[in-house]
């Protein structure tokens, strides 16, 4: 394992590798919402399902969310304005500040590592990093093939096979140190660490690469998740699409790909509540810090019809489409210690409303099993203190949701 053949894993542009003897801790951060926060599909934007079919590399012709190197492209306001200001409010900051003491730390080895395909994205994730100064030793994105001719299923595949030429070129390091946001493969990495000590410590059968064991830190980095504009997001995917049917119609997409198309969904009409205001009725829920994980804090809407298309009449009884109401909060409210509501009415008595259920109300948060319909089973509401009476305003519109379908 000579630190030429490790070389040919990098796609960084260091000539050489620092000496074998140098090197006593190794340090592998890896790229997508560890060090930088790449943008993720808004779940706001589309459908359930069209997220997760979405992120494959089957999605489409040229592969899906984490394939095109179009999407990074996009980030924040694209290229052409990101680099000249370091993507400025696109990194984990933390994180950086780790880099940066391990490019000080002489005896250090770091290395930037990511599944993501290098044909693809080396030169954008290689601008992006020199825009920000980060300097690392190695860069290694998932290549077609292995330096030695394999083609690897996974990421993890291709991340353990690489950090197995890692360990063993670099055998006098004591330490390695792995960043990752992804909680499988925190784990996936600390499993396969303890199996390789393992078998650095077994007599028989030897190992077949003799190897000091070293210790193994895989730090768990909280996930930070940030959005493209929304207009520039369902621009990137119709661009993706574009690209897909041209494939399919001029015969040199595969024989199973069919042509594709964004499909408008109305999942419900609604008072939809701006954001400011939904931060500030969230805080009426009363929720112990360790139930946060299995919360899903909602307070966007007091629903009118889940109807599509909602009725004219109804419809015409709200005022229409973009008419806005003031609401008060009047009371709160628990179901099963798993859906967490607010009661509501209009400010002016005389104004027109219709609600889903009769008495209007906000779903402020649920936890895992419950749904919004729940609700409507409320039938004892608290009354709210003088200062927990927030008026706001919601504007009648529509809870529109994109996917994908078959054109």
């Amino acid at each position: 394992h000579s630190t030429t053949a490790l070389k040919r894993w990098s796609c960084g542009d260091n000539q050489n590798l620092p000496p074998k003897d140098q090197i006593k801790s190794i340090h592998v951060y890896d790229f997508d919402n560890t060090l930088f926060a790449s943008p993720l599909p808004n779940k706001e934007i589309w459908f359930g399902p069209t997220i997760g079919s979405l992120q494959t590399q089957h999605c489409f012709v040229n592969g899906g969310w984490w394939h095109d190197s179009s999407i990074l492209a996009a980030t924040g306001e694209g290229i052409d304005k990101e680099e000249p200001r370091a993507w400025e409010g696109w990194w984990n900051e933390q994180i950086v500040q780790l880099v940066e003491l391990s490019m000080q730390q002489k005896d250090a080895l770091t290395v930037l590592l990511t599944g993501r395909n290098e044909q693809n994205f080396a030169p954008l994730i290689k601008r992006i990093v020199a825009s920000k100064k980060l300097e690392f030793d190695l860069i290694a994105l998932k290549p077609a093939v292995s330096p030695s001719g394999y083609k690897f299923s996974t990421t993890m595949d291709f991340k353990q096979a690489f950090l197995t030429a890692l360990v063993h070129t670099y055998h006098l390091a004591s330490e390695i140190r792995v960043y990752e946001d992804r909680p499988k493969h925190t784990q996936g990495f600390r499993t396969f660490f303890e199996a390789f000590n393992t078998a650095l410590h077994r007599e028989y059968p030897p190992p077949p690469i003799p190897r000091k064991p070293f210790t193994a830190n895989v730090i768990q980095v909280p996930e930070n998740v940030i959005n493209l504009d929304p207009t520039t997001e369902i621009a990137a995917v119709q661009r993706l699409i574009n690209l897909h049917n041209t494939a399919v119609r001029s015969g040199t997409a595969p024989p199973s790909a069919y042509p594709l198309k964004i499909v408008r969904n109305v999942f419900y009409t609604a008072y939809l509540i701006p954001r400011t205001a939904s931060q500030q009725l969230q805080s009426l829920v009363p929720i112990a810090p360790n139930s946060q994980n299995d919360t899903r804090h909602l307070a966007n809407s007091i629903l009118i019809s889940t109807m599509n298309p909602v009725r004219a009449d109804l419809l015409t009884r709200v005022g229409g489409i973009g008419h806005t109401v003031q609401w008060r909060v009047t009371g709160v409210a628990t179901f099963e210690n798993k859906l967490w509501a607010a009661r509501v009415e209009p400010v002016n008595p005389n104004e027109r409303v219709w609600t889903d259920p009769r008495t209007p109300l906000v779903v402020l948060a649920l936890r895992k099993g419950a749904r919004p319909a729940d609700a409507s089973r409320i039938h004892n509401w608290q009354p709210v203190s003088e200062d927990k009476q927030f008026v706001f305003e919601a504007t009648v519109g529509e809870k529109v949701v994109l996917k994908i379908d078959e054109e």
